[in-house]
């Protein structure tokens, strides 16, 4: 580890404050959201504006040292080791412009914040489904959310980004100023600058509406082979999710979530045929698929809010017409609480000629699969299984997935076509050849 001589002279220069191991408080600014996680860094800098972004990433360059930013943390891989971990909660401003149907989102703003902001002017961001999850760390990584099918990736909808560069100078990137930057923080991650401010494009909503039907374990075939017939006609206003869990001290349920971008009556007729499969739990169709808040997407999945230990894995696949799908969904889960089938598609697959470098997401669909690891056989015994699906699903999983999909050990390779990561890895080369700035994925590693 490079030394930390002279960090006097970083706090003198901070609004915000530095934390050395050792300090009160570094452990718990140290810790992510996902506590399975180690960040094994040498300091912790809680920014209080975008000042004290840049001069700590000064300072680091300087010290030979990397930065790391991150919000919540929800995306930490611990690829850390040694470095300054920069936190952007503190950066959580959030305007909304409704005539011009703009929102400009600080570094450390939360989804649920920033929906909460335009849900009363009928608009919407491009979300996913955890209000607490970071809005800009997830944009980075392509932001790939329930409104992806009809409005494509939220990467595709930023108009500009605040960033430090990796010399601590600080600059607004678009697609005029700064192409090819531009283009490559819009899924490209967080490893070539500092964002700490972005601004961008909302879309109108007059209606929405979902909610999530559930059934007993036993009736897994039945309603997988539903999901599959009413994912091959949906339009793209239609995302539904499938998942298998298995919660501790509880029966094995299968969930079907679903979001629309329409009214309620409209989400019902499309969710139909789901009504034939008997032995729902709780109520059925009519009462469970209703009229959504747009500041209340997040019920719809429910996702835990406080940090917690896990392990995940994603998948994309071509398809979903084989019987290694068939006995996934009705084989037991465990160790894993959660098997999970996401429909793609629809404007995911075509981007236009000005997407980010995520580009086109081609497959139809995408397997997640997350496990509890708050203790270390419990965890052993996630990662072995998350680790055999990919032999399990050989012929459907083509390997690629979303940037925000990638789990700690794997790399950035797996996200981006042989063109747009050497593209990336050129930009990172000439843009941060001392690698100052460190994404969660380096590029380069």
């Amino acid at each position: 580890m490079t030394s930390l001589t002279s960090t006097d002279t970083l706090a003198r220069g901070l609004t915000g404050r530095l934390l050395l191991r050792g300090d009160d408080g570094f452990d718990r600014a140290a810790t992510p959201w996902n506590l399975a996680v180690r960040q094994p860094v040498a300091a912790v800098v809680e920014a209080a504006d975008p000042d004290d972004v840049a001069a700590a990433v000064r300072w680091a360059r300087s010290a030979g040292l990397a930065v790391a930013p991150q919000s919540t943390g929800h995306g930490a891989s611990g690829d850390v080791e040694g470095a300054v971990l920069l936190r952007t909660g503190a950066l959580d401003d959030v305007a909304v412009d409704p005539e011009r149907r703009v929102a400009r989102v600080g570094a450390g703003a939360s989804w649920g914040a920033v929906q909460a902001a335009t849900a009363p002017h009928g608009l919407t961001t491009l979300l996913g489904s955890a209000p607490g999850v970071g809005a800009v760390g997830y944009t980075l990584g392509g932001g790939l959310g329930w409104f992806g099918r009809a409005h494509g990736l939220a990467a595709d909808h930023v108009r500009s980004f605040d960033v430090v560069d990796a010399a601590g100078g600080r600059a607004t990137v678009t697609a005029e100023s700064d192409p090819d930057l531009f283009w490559a923080l819009r899924g490209g991650g967080g490893d070539l600058a500092v964002v700490t401010a972005m601004e961008v494009d909302l879309e109108p909503v007059p209606a929405f509406s979902g909610g999530r039907l559930a059934w007993p374990a036993e009736r897994a075939l039945e309603v997988l082979d539903v999901f599959r017939a009413v994912t091959a006609t949906a339009p793209d206003a239609l995302s539904l999710w499938l998942s298998r869990v298995e919660a501790p001290g509880a029966p094995a349920v299968v969930v079907v979530h679903a979001a629309y971008l329409g009214d309620a009556d409209g989400a019902r007729d499309l969710l139909r045929p789901f009504a034939a499969v008997p032995g729902v739990l709780g109520p059925g169709l009519g009462a469970a698929i209703g009229p959504v808040g747009l500041a209340d997407v997040g019920d719809i999945t429910a996702d835990p809010t406080d940090p917690a230990a896990g392990r995940s894995r994603a998948e994309l696949l071509a398809r979903v017409d084989d019987e290694a799908v068939d006995r996934l969904f009705t084989s037991p889960t465990a160790p894993l609480l959660v098997l999970q089938l996401r429909h793609l598609g629809g404007a995911l697959a075509s981007p236009g000629d000005d997407a980010g470098a995520l580009g086109a997401i081609t497959e139809p669909y995408l397997l997640y699969g997350f496990g509890l690891a708050f203790e270390p056989g419990l965890a052993t015994a996630v990662g072995n299984r998350l680790a055999e699906l990919p032999t399990e699903l050989r012929g459907l999983a083509t390997g690629r997935k979303p940037a925000t999909f990638l789990s700690p050990g794997e790399s950035a390779s797996a996200a981006y076509d042989e063109g747009a990561l050497a593209r990336l890895r050129d930009l990172k080369r000439s843009r941060d050849p001392r690698g100052t700035v460190r994404g969660s994925y380096p590029l380069l590693g």
